[in-house]
Order: structure tokens, then C-alpha cells, then sequence
């Protein structure tokens, strides 16, 4: 501290003047903190609250009349206590810089620093030996290289005046700010624009203090909003995410992390993919015969390639393509294609399709390509013929786009749409009619038909020309005549009349008659049959053709002669397997000669036989049943037809019968896989049923006994149960009968030797033999029933017969 004030006293004799100079040699005058004090013989120097800076030599000049000068010095020192001056704590530094710990400490004398390093509550001396890193500057102050983390932490500077024993410290808080050191986990996101598809960025700090994140975009920082969600989920990882992308978010952001000690910042890129879409697609038309062009613009990231697709042929273009005449070529670029054909024609109207195609998706768009064209006439027929009186339709169909007025001229003179006495006009899309009804020659002759657009004109004539009647068919010829049908064919006249032909008359008669009896054709055919002939009869015949005007001339006659009644011709024949021992022949009957057919006769053998056996069927049936037949067995056939006159020459068939069938496959061959499940349940209840009444009868068990004792659970008596019991016996047992089997015959299927007697077959079955009772035995108290064992055997005639098994079952 400064002392509170210093006197100075100087004296001298007879003065005239006194003076004071500082240490610094400049002539001291009063002040508010200096003050002089001047006598005749003295002077005083105060000064007030002194501090250090004051010390030093004082000079005290005096000056006589003579101007004769003395002067004194007086050395003022000032003694200071310790005094720690504007000592800052905290105090902060940058990671891996030299540190400088400040300790501005004063004395009088100047006082010895020793610097200490607190840890806990122990307090170490810092000493160069000790800490390399670590020097006590000139100044007092304490430097620290490279300064770390670890260096953090409360230094004590301690000062010390040995002459006064004074002692006094302060301690500084030394705090070491690391920069932000940034990290992300992935750099580079990909998202597809449009699908309301998020992405998240993530930012890992570390520093001292910890670091601020911040993002940024474009030079601006984000803010939080619905599109831009901030977190920072714990201390060192921020997140940013980008909700409900689309194509404007894509490039580069930054995260930014901030502290004390610095900065550091990381660039994270976002590649929107955007789903192809096509922006620019327009119908065209175009004049027949120019050019059209049609233009797609597509966008999209990666930008799409185009390609076009003709709908009429379904042929597809690409970039650089050409059609193979050369007309369509399709050139594009930066998602922009454009598809020129030259030469318009008629066919290229219709749709194209438009297709933008990249690595993630599609998109398609179709335009109409409409092509103007002048009118364009679609009748062939330019001449109508018609008659005084009949109406007649004269029909001018056009074609064109836009769509064509059209006008009816007569000999340059306009028929007015609503027509003259004797004519009429009917337009539709397209097609205009023109209805004249003829009433004398002037009607007849040319017509103009004039149709106009705004591409063009075009003018059909047409000619009304007088129809007549048609001339007369030639070449008439009779075919494939037999004793009742005769087939007609002609020719076609040289002239319709005009007048398209409706149907041919056919006009025929027997030799001498003067009656014609008529047919029609079948529309235009020129085939006509005629039946219901005469046989071994002449008949003629002519034919004439009919029009709307009416019915021509006749052709020249032609006369022929039906066929005699003769015997039928041989009918076809095929066959089929029966069921069983039988065989089904099939006939088809043939030319009945004239004459209905009566009967087939059908004769048959095997390749071992010599004598025939002859079946007779109606001329009406249409198939022939043999049975029974031999197994394993070649047979011949022989099939005559009969009529009236006669039979018809043999057809000759053979056939083949296989071995004989196992049982059960004779049994079941005609029955379908339903039937036969059917037929074995059937069995598996007769079985249970058989147990059944088995047990009850030999055991007094079973579902019979049980319902047997609640029926008559009042009868007590032994006697009563015994009668039951035998009862029961007998209707199981039975009495063997068996009703006789019936054979039936229609008079077509009768059979008869070749001699003409009968034939006496065998039965398919035969009924069998009546059977025995079953013995019933006593054992051990109890009645018992054993069948004995029965032996089926099937014989080459098909009858049953039975035999009696010795051994018991």
C-alpha cells in the first residue's frame, strides 16, 4: 500500500528562492496530492497518500539574490505489502497451446513466488524437475506446454516477503477447452421423392465444453418445423431428419459443432431419387399426307429414358430407331424425346404410347394421333337398276375427317334436302341416300354425289339404269339320281337384269303330263334336289331365275329316267364289347334299293365252327345283340339286308372275345366306382347283421339280445324265451326257395339254326340249388351254429352249381 503521505523538510539561509524536483527531474508544484510549504528560510514538501511510484530522489534547489544556487537531495523509499492485482480465476486455454497462468502479484520488496498444484486435498509443489511441461516465467506467471485435459484443475500461487515475513496466495481455476472433434456414421442417404419417406442425419461430438450443433443448408440454418425435426437425443449426438421428402430436398447439409475452443463442421449429402413422370404428353393432328410430330417430356432422378409404342401393330421406338420405311423416327434427349413421321398415312392413326423407364419405376402416358384427310368415297357399286314404280336407294357412303357435307346433283342442278316428288334424301354419319322412285324414262340416268371438307372435295357419279328380268340358266344337269331322289345343278345366268337374283324356280314333270310341279332353291344355290320320285319313271325338267322384277325365261329341258327297284346295297357295320358274354354290332344302313329295308339277317360263328348261327333284327333297329358268346373266342359275321326285291350282297366282320373275366371283375365290370362303394357298405352291414344274430342265438349277446330283452323284459317264463329263440332260427336259417328266372325275346332277336328251327341257349344264370338246412350242435350247454363251406363254380355254359365242403368252417 501507498503510505498516507511523506514530509520533506529542506532549510537554507536567506533565500530569495526554493524549489522541488521529483525523481523523474521535473520541478514538483502544487497539486491536490502535493503540497509545498515555503518559509523565509524553509520549504516543506507533502505528499499525500503515497504510493511506490514516489519513491526515488527528491532535489531541494535554493537560490540567493545573487543568483548563487545550492541544492539537497533527500532519497524517499517506500516500503510495499503483498498485493495480488486483478487476478482472474477461472482462467481458460486451448487444447495443445502453451498455457500462461497469470499471477500479477506486488511487494516492496518484491516478493517470492512458488506455484502449487491442488489435487483433492492434497497440494503439490510444481518444480521444473518435477513437471517438464511446466515453467515459472520472470514475471511470476506459470507456463504450461501443450496444455491438456489432464492439465485441467485449481493452481495456487503462493508469494512470499522473507524480510517481513509477509505470506499471501490465491488460487486460480485453469480450465482447458477442447474443439469439437465431429463424426458421422453415414455421409451419403438415398430416398425416393413422393412417398412420404423420411430420412435421418447423425452427428457424434465430443469437446470441452460440449460442443453446440447446428444445421445447415445452403448458407442458412435449419430450424425446427414440420419438415425438419431437431434432437439431440444425448450429449455428443444430434440428429436431423427430413420428413416427407421430396425432389427439392435433395443436396448438400452440414452439420456444424461449436465451442469455445473452435469449430468443425461435416458435410452429409442426400440423393433423392424422384419416380419418373411424364410432365408434357398432347394429342396431335395432323393432314394426311404431312408430317406430325409429338413430343414427350419426362423427369425424374435418375432422369428416365423415353421410349414410344405404336398401339395399332404394338411395334416399339427408342432413341435413334426408325421404323422400316423409313416414315417414323424417334430422336431425344435430357428427358425429352420427339417421334416425327413423315408422310401421314391413314394407318398411323390411332394411339401412341409414351413410356419414361429408369432404374426405380416407370410411368406411361398415351396420346391420340388424329389424322384429317378429304372425303374419300366407299361405294363400288356406282350403277343401281330399278323399274317404273319400285323405289331404289342410291347410297353414297363416304369417309373423312372432319366429317364432309355432302349435295345430290341431277344433270347440274342441286336436289334440295327436302326432296322432289319422286325423290327423297336420308343423310346419316357419313352416308347419304338418295331414294328415287322412278315414274318414267327421264328418272333414269346420272346422279352426282358431292362431298366437301375443309381439306378438300370429291364428286362420285352414279347411274339409275332400268332393270329387267334375268335370262336363263344353263347347263342343266341331273345327278346322283336313284329310284326316288334326283339331284338339279345348273349354271348361273349371264345377266341378272340388274337386279340381284332371289331364288331359282325348278320345274319338273313326268313324260306326258301336263302338270309342272315346283321347287325352290335355297336362296342363290344352284343345287336343288327333288325327291318323292316315281321309280323306273321319265320325268323333265327346266329352270328359270327370279328377281325383284320378276321371273325369267326357262332353260332348254332336260329329261331323265329313275332306277328300277332293285335289291338294298350291303350296309355298314362296327362293332362294340357288351357286358358280359354279349356283343353289340352296329348297322348303318345303306341305298334301301328303292324299297325300305325289312330285316338284317345276321350270321355268326367261331373260327372252329362250321355250322352258322342266324339272328334276325328289324329293318327298323340300327344294331344287332349277340349273346351269349364263348370266352377266348374268334367269331365270323355275316350281315345281309332285305327289301321287297330281295337281299343285298353279305358284309363280312370279325371279332375277337377275350378270356374269361375273374369273378369279381364280372361281377363289377359295368359298375362305376359309386355303385361299388354302395354294393360293399351293403356287404359290411349284412356281415355285422350276420354276427349279430350269431351271438345272439350261440351267446345270448350282441345288439339283438339287448333289444330282445327290453321288449319283453315283463316274460319270465323259459318257455317263452326258448319259442323266440326257435323263431329266430328260422328266419335266419330260411327255407332255401328261390323265385325262377325269366327269360325274355323280342321276334327281331330271335335265333334259329341255319335249317331254320330253333335254337335252344343256355341261361345266363342259373338258379341254385335248394340248401340244407345247417346242422345245429350242443356244446357246452349252448346251441351253436357251422355252416358248412359252399364252393362256387362258374361253367363255360354260365350256369352255377354248387358243392358241399366236407370240413367244417
Amino acid at each position: 500500500k501507498s503510505l498516507e503521505h511523506q514530509r520533506i523538510f529542506c532549510l537554507i539561509g536567506e533565500p530569495v528562492n526554493l524549489e522541488w524536483f521529483n525523481p523523474q527531474g521535473e520541478r514538483i508544484v502544487s497539486s491536490q496530492r502535493v503540497a509545498l510549504h515555503t518559509g523565509e528560510d524553509s520549504s516543506r514538501l507533502t505528499i499525500y497518500n503515497a504510493e511506490v511510484e514516489d519513491a526515488g530522489i527528491y532535489r531541494c534547489q535554493a537560490t540567493d539574490a545573487q543568483g548563487q544556487t545550492q541544492e539537497a537531495t533527500m532519497v524517499l523509499e517506500m516500503y510495499q505489502k503483498l498485493t495480488f492485482r486483478n487476478v482472474r480465476s477461472p482462467q481458460e486455454f486451448r487444447h495443445d497451446e502453451a498455457a500462461e497462468v497469470v499471477c500479477d502479484v506486488i511487494a516492496s520488496p518484491a516478493p517470492a513466488v512458488t506455484w502449487f498444484y491442488q489435487k483433492g486435498f492434497r497440494s503439490m509443489e510444481i518444480t521444473e524437475e518435477h513437471y517438464s511441461r511446466f515453467q515459472v516465467l520472470p514475471n511470476n506467471n506459470l507456463q504450461i506446454h501443450k496444455v491438456t485435459k489432464a492439465d485441467e484443475g485449481v493452481y495456487r500461487c503462493e508469494a512470499r516477503v522473507e524480510a517481513r515475513g509477509e505470506i499471501d496466495f490465491v488460487d486460480i481455476e485453469v480450465v482447458v477447452n477442447v474443439p469439437p472433434v465431429l463424426s458421422v456414421l453415414q455421409q451419403s442417404f438415398n430416398a425416393t421423392a413422393d412417398y412420404q419417406e423420411s430420412v435421418t442425419f447423425t452427428c457424434i461430438t465430443s469437446g470441452s465444453p460440449n460442443p453446440e450443433v447446428t444445421w445447415h443448408r445452403k448458407g442458412q440454418q435449419l430450424e425446427r418445423s414440420e419438415q425438419y425435426v431437431l434432437n439431440t437425443m444425448e450429449a455428443g449426438r444430434s440428429t436431423l431428419t427430413i420428413r416427407n421428402i421430396i425432389q427439392g430436398d435433395g443436396g448438400d447439409y452440414t452439420c456444424r459443432a461449436t465451442n469455445k475452443a473452435g469449430a468443425e463442421e461435416r458435410e452429409l449429402f442426400l440423393k433423392v431419387f424422384v419416380q419418373p413422370h411424364i410432365t408434357q404428353l398432347r394429342n396431335v393432328t395432323a393432314v394426311e399426307g404431312s408430317a406430325a410430330m409429338i413430343s414427350c417430356v419426362a423427369e425424374g432422378e435418375p432422369l428416365p429414358e423415353i421410349s414410344w409404342r405404336r398401339a395399332s401393330d404394338g411395334q416399339s421406338f427408342a432413341d435413334g430407331d426408325k421404323s422400316q420405311d423409313g416414315r417414323v423416327d424417334v430422336r431425344g434427349r435430357h428427358g425429352k424425346s420427339m417421334l416425327t413421321i413423315s408422310g401421314v398415312k391413314l394407318t398411323d392413326l390411332g394411339r401412341f404410347d409414351c413410356e419414361a423407364l429408369s432404374r426405380i419405376g416407370g410411368h406411361q402416358k398415351s396420346m391420340f394421333l388424329d389424322i384429317e384427310y378429304m372425303p374419300k368415297f366407299q361405294t363400288n357399286q356406282t350403277i343401281f337398276y330399278s323399274w317404273e314404280g319400285n323405289p331404289v336407294n342410291i347410297s353414297c357412303d363416304v369417309k373423312s375427317n372432319p366429317p364432309a357435307t355432302m349435295l345430290w346433283r341431277r344433270e347440274r342442278l342441286t336436289i334440295s334436302a327436302e326432296g322432289t316428288a319422286n325423290t327423297r334424301i336420308h343423310t346419316t354419319d357419313g352416308k347419304s341416300l338418295l331414294e328415287v322412285t322412278p315414274v318414267s324414262d327421264r328418272d333414269f340416268g346420272r346422279y352426282n354425289c358431292t362431298a366437301r371438307n375443309n381439306i378438300g372435295v370429291k364428286y362420285q357419279e352414279f347411274i339409275l339404269a332400268q332393270a329387267d328380268v334375268p335370262s336363263n340358266p344353263y347347263s342343266v344337269r341331273l345327278s346322283a339320281v336313284s329310284q326316288r331322289i334326283a339331284t338339279v345343278t345348273f349354271m348361273k345366268p349371264d345377266s341378272h337384269g340388274g337386279v340381284p337374283i332371289g331364288h331359282y324356280l325348278v320345274n319338273y314333270k313326268e313324260v306326258g303330263s301336263q302338270d309342272w310341279r315346283d321347287v325352290k332353291s335355297h336362296g342363290v344355290q344352284t343345287i336343288v334336289l327333288l325327291t318323292g320320285l316315281e321309280p323306273n319313271t321319265t320325268y323333265e325338267v327346266r329352270v328359270a331365275a327370279v328377281n325383284g322384277k320378276g321371273q325369267g325365261e326357262f332353260s332348254h329341258t332336260e329329261s331323265f329316267q329313275t332306277l328300277p327297284i332293285r335289291e338294298p346295297s350291303p350296309p355298314a357295320v362296327h362293332g362294340q364289347r357288351g357286358m358280359g358274354k354279349t356283343y353289340r354290332l352296329g348297322l348303318v344302313k345303306q341305298d334301301d334299293g328303292g324299297m325300305p329295308i325289312v330285316e338284317y339277317i345276321v350270321k355268326y360263328k367261331t373260327d372252329k365252327e362250321e355250322q352258322w348261327m342266324t339272328k334276325l333284327v328289324s329293318g327298323q333297329h340300327d344294331f344287332a345283340l349277340l349273346q351269349p358268346l364263348q370266352w377266348n373266342m374268334r367269331y365270323e359275321v355275316e350281315i345281309t339286308a332285305r327289301n321287297v326285291k330281295g337281299l343285298s350282297e353279305p358284309t363280312f366282320y370279325q371279332f375277337f372275345m377275350p378270356q374269361k373275366p375273374d369273378i369279381i371283375d364280372s361281377l363289377f365290370s359295368g359298375l362305376g366306382l359309386g355303385p361299388v362303394v354302395g354294393l360293399g357298405l351293403v356287404g359290411f352291414l349284412l356281415v355285422l347283421v350276420v354276427v349279430d344274430v350269431s351271438c345272439y342265438f350261440l351267446r345270448q349277446c350282441g345288439l339283438l339280445m339287448c333289444i330282445t330283452r327290453k321288449l319283453c323284459s315283463k316274460k319270465t317264463t323259459t318257455s317263452g324265451k326258448s319259442k323266440e329263440m326257435e323263431e329266430g332260427k328260422a328266419a335266419y336259417l330260411g327255407d332255401g326257395s328261390k323265385d325262377p328266372i325269366v327269360e325274355m325275346r323280342t321276334e327281331e332277336e330271335r335265333i334259329t339254326n341255319h335249317d331254320g328251327s330253333p335254337v335252344h341257349e343256355p341261361n345266363e344264370t342259373t338258379p341254385l340249388t335248394e340248401p340244407e338246412k345247417l346242422p345245429l350242435k350242443e356244446e357246452n350247454g349252448k346251441e351253436t351254429l357251422k355252416p358248412d363251406m359252399i364252393e362256387i363254380k362258374v361253367h363255360s355254359d354260365n350256369s352255377i352249381h354248387t358243392k358241399r365242403d366236407d370240413s367244417k368252417a
